[in-house]
């Protein structure tokens, strides 16, 4: 996982206070964030269809008139909604998380958070997508984080050429679980993948996706670029 050579911890930016934004402001946009995911997880539970409405419609309008958005005020000021896919089935998933590759570490020197050490959680086998390795971030709010990198990246039309991210439950991003123990599978929707804030704003920084969470298929699905 890198940008450039710099990985951070998620969500964090290169300096304190970025464009007026307060303490205060970024707090806030987390506890929106986190109260917009549990309300996608109950709609979900229903209507998967209907909850991304929700996001997208909710994101829209954070983007849009928060002031800890990753939009510069003259990105907010040209702004008309983020580009965003429509709803394909196709792309959410169930899948056990399974024990290879668990524990490896990873240890990256950043240009702004000093060393920043991940471990392994496992891996995700999607059904004919690929894998997707699954991190722990060993530090202070730690959680699950699977960004990913599918060949739309980069390309005319496409994705953020830097990746995307599935799962981030430091910041509540996350569908769910169905069951418990070994028998628990995760529930995974690309339809909700969304763009890192550095992809709108060099002002942040981000850790993406490295060669374990890369898929050599297209994943039109979530939000484009």
């Amino acid at each position: 996982m890198a940008h450039g050579q710099q990985e951070t911890n998620q969500g964090n930016t290169d300096q304190d206070n970025v464009a007026g934004m307060s303490a205060l402001d970024i707090a806030d946009w987390r506890l929106r964030t986190f109260a917009l995911y549990d309300t996608v997880r109950r709609i979900a539970a229903d209507s998967p269809a209907e909850a991304h409405s929700y996001w997208r419609h909710q994101r829209d309008l954070m983007f849009a008139t928060h002031p800890a958005s990753a939009l510069t005020p003259a990105a907010k000021a040209q702004f008309s909604g983020l580009k965003t896919a429509d709803y394909d089935p196709i792309y959410r998933f169930h899948v056990p998380l399974t024990k290879e590759g668990a524990g490896r570490e990873m240890s990256v020197e950043t240009g702004t958070d000093g060393v920043v050490n991940f471990v392994r959680l496992g891996t995700f086998d999607l059904p004919e997508m690929g894998q997707l390795a699954v991190w722990k971030l060993q530090g202070y709010g730690g959680g699950i984080f699977v960004p990913f990198r599918d060949a739309t990246a980069g390309t005319p039309g496409g994705t953020y050429g830097a990746g995307r991210y599935l799962l981030d439950t430091i910041k509540g991003a996350f569908h769910g679980v169905n069951g418990t123990g070994p028998d628990a599978t995760f529930v995974l929707d690309f339809n909700f993948a969304y763009n890192p804030s550095c992809a709108y704003n060099d002002a942040w920084a981000c850790p993406l996706p490295g060669p374990s969470n890369r898929l050599a298929v297209d994943i039109p699905a979530g939000e484009l670029y």
